[in-house]
């Protein structure tokens, strides 16, 4: 009995051997599954060439463009005026600014006048006799003359005699010794040049000004200019006249200004060049800290892409027959996130966003509007 159930149970393991190895013969013989092609899906714009507008970004703070730093020629001191001397006043064109003290020098003045004015009359009854007909005129020139006003013009001389006669009495000298002290006189008052508002006071009423002593800023706050430094790669770029926004740092307010001058030359340190933008707005202040994009100027037969879609500075990804492949491109300007670039034929599609590890020969799907998710990959059989 024994005999026979061993004799079964090794029946079944070879014939259960039998089915294994014909299992795993059969499983051998199958086809390996074949890896699934993945296809990248990309975003494509076609490339329709036109005018693109360079525009180079600056910053810089406004500066009044008529500004003036008071300085005293004269040594006195400072008078009271109808108005504070103090910063944040207002005046008018031609208003005083500063009165020194000037009775004494006044004085001196008055006193050669007065002596100008004798030494003619003293010479009277010599023209009278010697030079009749001139005598008129001189006679004339004492009639107007005002010690009280400027000294006016001597006549005019017409003959050599003449002049030797009124130049040998010391007159002409005396004379213009007189207009250089109405000169000198003229500084001990301050006048505005222009209307404005004084930013800075240095002295006050009472002070004792003394020469060349610095005695504030004054300047007109109707104009403002932007002095912006830009890399000396711009220079050819850059046109006087044109348009520029400026904007405020937290981008609330915007305003229009234009390019009124360029520097004629490049600093040699940091080989810049210095544009200066003037802005007109009354609600400007001196100082305001402003950014400004210059458009430099027009690039004709151009596109303007993302800097990240130019692959060693002077190629660029298009599609053929979904395809990837790689071309020549001419790039004219860099920005900070924009690139500038020529010679793209139009009609090209070109891919308008980077694809991680791209290479020319990649097969890819375009992307297409209506579907309503991008598929970022797609497996074929």
């Amino acid at each position: 009995m024994r005999k026979i159930i061993l004799f079964i149970l090794g029946l079944i393991l070879i014939v259960g051997a039998y089915f294994v190895s014909q299992s795993i013969a059969n499983n051998e013989k199958k086809k390996r599954p074949t890896p699934a092609k993945v296809v990248k899906t990309v975003f494509i714009d076609t490339v329709q060439n036109s005018s693109v507008q360079i525009i180079i970004p600056a910053n810089g703070s406004l500066v009044a463009q008529r500004r003036v730093e008071l300085y005293a020629e004269v040594q006195g001191v400072f008078k009271t005026s109808g108005k504070l001397f103090k910063p944040g006043q207002e005046y008018r064109s031609g208003e005083n600014l500063i009165r020194i003290d000037a009775s004494e020098y006044y004085a001196s003045v008055q006193s050669s006048k007065s002596n100008l004015y004798n030494s003619i009359a003293a010479i009277m009854p010599d023209l009278r006799l010697d030079f009749p007909e001139v005598f008129k005129k001189w006679q004339s020139y004492l009639n107007g003359f005002d010690l009280n006003k400027t000294t006016p013009k001597l006549p005019e001389m017409t003959s050599e005699k003449e002049n030797y006669f009124i130049t040998g009495r010391g007159i002409v000298s005396n004379y213009y010794n007189v207009k250089n002290l109405e000169q000198r006189l003229a500084k001990y008052s301050i006048r505005a040049p222009f209307s404005g508002i004084l930013t800075e006071a240095l002295v006050t009423e009472g002070s004792l000004i003394r020469s060349g002593q610095k005695l504030g800023e004054y300047i007109d706050p109707s104009v403002y200019e932007m002095e912006v430094a830009l890399s000396k790669t711009y220079a050819s770029l850059l046109r006087v006249g044109e348009s520029v926004v400026l904007k405020s740092l937290d981008n609330t307010q915007s305003y229009i200004g234009k390019v009124s001058r360029v520097n004629g030359s490049i600093d040699a340190t940091t080989q810049t060049i210095t544009a200066y933008i003037e802005v007109k707005d009354e609600t400007l202040k001196e100082g305001m800290y402003l950014e400004a994009n210059l458009n430099a100027k027009q690039e004709t037969d151009a596109i303007e892409v993302d800097r990240s879609l130019v692959i060693e500075g002077d190629q660029m990804f298009i599609v053929r027959d979904s395809i990837l492949d790689l071309i020549n491109v001419n790039p004219v300007y860099f920005s900070d996130t924009k690139v500038v670039v020529k010679n793209v034929p139009n009609g090209t599609v070109i891919v308008s966003k980077p694809i991680p590890g791209a290479y020319a020969g990649m097969l890819v799907k375009p992307y297409k509007d209506n579907v309503n998710s991008e598929k970022p990959a797609q497996k074929v059989d």
